[in-house]
């Protein structure tokens, strides 16, 4: 599987810059997952998307995906809102899609394959009037997204919205046949069971989210630090029919070894299965 890495263990504490992406590819990443934070990368800065842009077509490294805006502030929610594509309330699902549109347009200068798109917010209930709202906003992106060759895949996560049957049941309700799966190692581990969730979704998985939990709350360690199977899980995802990339998103601290550190798990991950 192609190695790659999310940008989200600097999201809370640095700008995005060279020198960071720099460090992910010596830790072994042949592709990078960029998290659209204002604080982190700013997504409506011309000169910060140029930088990022000039530094992925400098280095041939893939720019795989973008993983789309949760919050519309630069400090991680505090002084904002959450975006909700499927929020009842007419006037926030225009404002999360204006805010996700934003990080979309950044394919205009640097082009990238997906965009990774939560349906809800952590622990949401469902209902009849959620799921419509999340439907039509995902229709409305949709046709953003693919004039500017971006493809959107949805993400098993912690809510009723997000369950793998609910987004296999999403996306034939809405005939959104091109729209695909990122596919949430430790959010299918904490949820269910990676191997329930994965064959569910495994034919619409383009992509991945490699971090590991203790089944006990989402926090995105790195791998073989808490209680999910790699063994099972590498199996599993070599088997995907799209071939997706092993892409590693932790949050847990690296400091200044977080290229070693993704060295060491991608070796790990790489023999089990």
């Amino acid at each position: 599987m192609r190695r790659a890495m999310s940008t989200l263990i600097y999201a809370k504490s640095e700008r995005l810059h060279p020198g960071l992406l720099d460090n992910m590819v010596s830790g072994g990443a042949e592709a990078i997952e960029v998290f659209a934070s204002r604080g982190h990368f700013n997504y409506t800065d011309r000169q910060h998307i140029r930088e990022i842009g000039n530094w992925f077509r400098s280095t041939g490294v893939a720019f795989h995906s973008m993983h789309s805006p949760m919050y519309n502030d630069e400090q991680w929610g505090r002084d904002g809102v959450a975006v909700n594509i499927a929020a009842t309330e007419k006037r926030e699902r225009i404002a999360a899609m204006d805010e996700i549109k934003r990080a979309i347009e950044v394919a205009e200068q640097a082009p990238f394959r997906f965009l990774v798109q939560h349906v809800g917010v952590s622990n949401e209930e469902s209902s009849e009037h959620k799921i419509e709202a999340a439907m039509s906003s995902l229709e409305h992106l949709h046709a953003f997204a693919k004039p500017l060759g971006v493809q959107l895949l949805v993400e098993n996560m912690p809510n009723d919205l997000s369950t793998p049957q609910a987004l296999i049941d999403l996306l034939q309700a809405g005939r959104f046949v091109d729209i695909g799966i990122c596919f949430d190692v430790g959010h299918a581990h904490i949820m269910s069971s990676v191997k329930g969730a994965f064959d569910a979704l495994k034919d619409r998985i383009h992509s991945t989210h490699a971090h590991d939990n203790k089944k006990d709350h989402d926090s995105h360690l790195w791998p073989g630090n808490g209680t999910v199977d790699w063994k099972e899980a590498m199996s599993l995802l070599r088997s995907a029919p799209q071939a997706p990339p092993l892409l590693l998103e932790v949050e847990e601290g690296g400091g200044d070894r977080i290229s070693e550190r993704m060295s060491e798990a991608f070796g790990k991950l790489e023999e089990e299965g």
